[in-house]
């Protein structure tokens, strides 16, 4: 839902992440959640990349070290992963770059989200190089023997009980020398630093376009569904899961990604 009828990438801020070509053009300033309880619903998928340039500092530079991070792990043969691929942004580089080369295997459960990355990578899905599947990651993983395995802003929506067990399927189902690149939304590691985080990233979403109302009206749908946990306990998870060596590549205030590799 948005207010004013979401006009498009006309009057986008000039801010640290402005609207660009994303999304077709269709801006995510004015938007209200529809539910009191935030959902991947049409009206989110519609802008959900003009959302996520807003809301996430440095998007591009996170964007595209992911991907050169994931470029030296994939191996010709094995499958490419992408949990919770959403309109499918993390995968489709990597499907430009290596092609039939490997198979690309998109994971996601709306079903907005699902009806928009199957018309994206349609010739593809017909191709036989990009399976797209609607699975609930918290009952099921997909059959996959991955080098690569991408999971950007996707686990802290999943509940805390879940997690320990996905991120050990994610380890069973990497290929010996290969990787899992996990991007989150942290915690501050005590409440006086989680608050001082938390600040300076509404300042930040500001800054790009958003009001305070609009800031304070999706904190409130995402409450209880969006739960991070500090940038300790993601990487004590990722150890105890199998990965053997864990190192953070980027960090800005409260966001952070990990590459996580599986010896060989």
């Amino acid at each position: 839902m948005r207010k004013n009828g979401c006009p498009g990438s006309a009057g986008a801020p000039t801010g640290d992440a402005p609207a660009k070509n994303g999304c077709e053009g269709i801006s995510s300033v004015g938007y209200v959640p529809a539910h009191d309880r935030w959902e991947f619903d049409g009206s989110v998928a519609e802008c959900f990349e003009d959302m996520l340039r807003r809301s996430i500092p440095q998007y591009d530079v996170m964007r595209t070290t992911c991907f050169n991070l994931a470029c030296g792990f994939v191996r010709e043969g094995t499958d490419v992963v992408d949990l919770g691929c959403s309109r499918g942004g993390a995968m489709a580089p990597l499907v430009d770059k290596f092609g039939a080369r490997c198979r690309f295997v998109g994971v996601e459960i709306s079903e907005p989200m699902l009806a928009v990355v199957r018309g994206r990578f349609d010739g593809l899905i017909r191709a036989g190089v990009v399976e797209i599947r609607e699975t609930d990651l918290r009952k099921e993983y997909p059959p996959v023997r991955a080098s690569v395995t991408m999971a950007v802003l996707v686990t802290m929506f999943l509940p805390i009980n879940y997690r320990m067990e996905l991120l050990r399927r994610v380890w069973e189902h990497t290929a010996p020398g290969g990787a899992l690149i996990y991007v989150e939304k942290l915690l501050g590691s005590t409440a006086q630093m989680d608050r001082l985080l938390v600040e300076r990233y509404h300042e930040t979403k500001v800054r790009n376009g958003y009001t305070s109302d609009e800031i304070d009206r999706k904190r409130c749908a995402l409450e209880g569904v969006l739960v991070p946990v500090t940038a300790r306990w993601n990487e004590e998870c990722l150890r105890a899961a199998g990965f053997d060596q864990v190192e953070c590549f980027w960090r800005w205030m409260n966001f952070a990604g990990w590459v996580a590799v599986k010896e060989e």
